[in-house]
């Protein structure tokens, strides 16, 4: 299974230009 992120995981400024990547990425399941 791939690392999926979220928001209390990990700090939102490593995520900057990934957070809608991983958002759209979850909401495919």
């Amino acid at each position: 299974m791939p690392d999926v992120y979220y928001e209390d995981d990990t700090d939102l400024s490593l995520l900057e230009g990934k957070t809608v990547a991983v958002i759209g990425y979850g909401s495919q399941g």
